[in-house]
């Protein structure tokens, strides 16, 4: 009795009971739900069994007894209340522990009852508690994903009031963190960062990608007081604890920046894999956002002013702050985006339609997902943050191939002498070999076109593409992706080239 009790739990107990008294067993409330059952076999049914059984425990209830029985002209029913809140009390609106036995009852039968009321009442609270943690856990892990969506979309003070129920407190700065484990090892990840750390960062099981952590981490201050000697940042203790997770890390950012820190932990997270320490750092390189001047930003409030001056037509339809926030969430995620926004592909698909519609971009091509990425990253740099405008005698130059006329005027954002530097920053390490680059990205970055235009197989163009990661230090494969930032630098240097 006590082992089923530890290995078996309440379903083991009451098999052993109904194989005990060669009938049913099973635990009911008190107006006769079945809670938990099990029979001996398939053919020892017992007629009306419900009927009985709420019988006994309805009487059971109204006379408050410590164990009642029903006879019928074939079976008894014995019914004992469990003692769930106090051992040794019964509790009148409790369960009812009832077995239904061949007449006559065996002997031994109602004593042996009698003795697994206490270990059957102790594994029905075991569960029950287990159930409500793993709903608090279950809260508690929906309530910081809601919060890490809220920073990733810009949302600072509503995610801070949020996060002020949970622990610890946001910090900010922050350096993120991105964690790649194997199999089904997150909790232990997740035990192995707080040890390290002291439980000073904020930890989040990712929406998007099942094997993902993803730490919002205090920043190095020098103004604070430094680590102790010989202790290892978090981030390369986790990596040197946990042997088969990868690790990559972001240059330090505002907190209210934590969606470039994720892009930039991710791209440093493709570096990691290819590297025997599997921890990388995300090098520095400046975002496309802070080059572009005012006439970027004067740019960029156009092409978004249909979509945030958008009034669904009713209310239940998707405002201009959620068609933003999928806008966002489909660049960043591709298809994964239904995982981060908790939608149906369907609906994925509507908003994105209805998004293409209102700024007059082809959401298919490469090139306008490359336009909108920008305008949204723009949006979202503080105005001081951008480089000063240069006055440019250069002539107007016509919109990129493929590009809509909304997204027209980019061409002359890129021509500017800051973006031309970035653009420059961006291609050095593939100088004169960019070749795979540029058909992938020609190719809507697709495999198999891409493959079919270089001549080679598309494992043998998926192997490049990874060599290219590493040495762009940037993910390609895999969203978050760099295509976007590639595609606008080598739409720069063309523009240049051809002056």
């Amino acid at each position: 009795m006590h082992r089923l009790a530890r290995t078996g739990g309440t379903a083991g107990l009451l098999r052993w009971l109904a194989g005990r008294a060669e009938g049913w067993a099973g635990l009911v409330e008190p107006d006769g739900t079945v809670l938990h059952a099990a029979a001996r076999t398939a053919g020892a049914m017992v007629p009306d069994v419900a009927g009985l059984v709420a019988e006994g425990a309805s009487a059971l209830t109204e006379r408050g007894v410590q164990a009642y029985s029903v006879d019928t002209g074939a079976h008894t029913a014995l019914l004992f209340p469990l003692t769930v809140f106090s051992p040794g009390v019964g509790d009148p609106a409790g369960p009812v522990l009832a077995v239904v036995t061949p007449r006559p009852v065996a002997a031994g039968l109602s004593m042996l009852l009698a003795d697994v009321v206490l270990p059957l009442s102790l594994c029905l609270q075991a569960e029950t508690l287990e159930r409500k943690r793993r709903r608090v856990d279950l809260a508690e892990s929906r309530g910081r994903e809601a919060v890490l969506h809220l920073l990733m979309t810009g949302q600072l003070s509503i995610a801070q009031q949020v996060a002020g129920a949970l622990r610890p407190r946001l910090p900010d700065p922050v350096r993120v963190c991105v964690v790649e484990c194997s199999g089904d090892g997150r909790d232990e990840v997740a035990r192995v960062c707080v040890d390290a750390d002291g439980g000073r960062s904020w930890i989040v099981r990712c929406p998007v990608y099942a094997r993902h952590l993803i730490l919002v981490m205090p920043a190095e201050d020098a103004e604070e007081k430094p680590p102790e000697p010989g202790a290892a940042p978090t981030d390369e203790t986790v990596a040197a604890r946990v042997g088969d997770c990868v690790v990559g890390v972001s240059e330090p950012v505002p907190l209210a920046d934590t969606a470039t820190g994720y892009r930039q932990a991710f791209h440093a997270l493709a570096v990691a894999r290819e590297l025997p320490t599997r921890h990388a750092r995300f090098g520095v390189s400046p975002d496309p956002a802070l080059v572009v001047g005012p006439a970027g930003r004067r740019w960029a409030d156009e092409l978004l002013n249909p979509l945030l001056t958008h009034v669904p037509r009713r209310a239940q339809d998707p405002g201009s702050q959620e068609l933003l926030a999928t806008a966002a969430s489909w660049l960043a995620f591709s298809s994964h985006a239904t995982d981060h926004l908790k939608v149906h592909r369907n609906t994925l698909a509507a908003r994105l339609r209805l998004i293409g519609d209102l700024l007059g971009l082809d959401l298919h091509r490469l090139a306008d997902q490359a336009a909108l990425d920008l305008a949204l990253r723009v949006r979202a740099t503080p105005a001081p943050a951008c480089t000063p405008e240069v006055p440019s005698s250069a002539p107007p130059v016509p919109y990129a191939p493929g590009t809509s006329m909304a997204a027209g005027g980019l061409d002359a954002i890129l021509c500017r002498p800051a973006v031309r530097d970035w653009a420059d920053q961006q291609l050095a390490p593939v100088l004169g070999a960019e070749e795979t680059l540029r058909t992938w990205l020609r190719c809507e970055g697709r495999l198999g076109p891409a493959a079919a235009e270089l001549g080679i197989s598309v494992p043998g163009t998926r192997k490049r593409l990874t060599r290219l990661e590493t040495v762009l230090q940037r993910s390609l494969l895999r969203p978050p992706s760099a295509r976007y930032d590639l595609w606008l630098a080598l739409r720069s240097r063309d523009l240049a080239a051809a002056a």
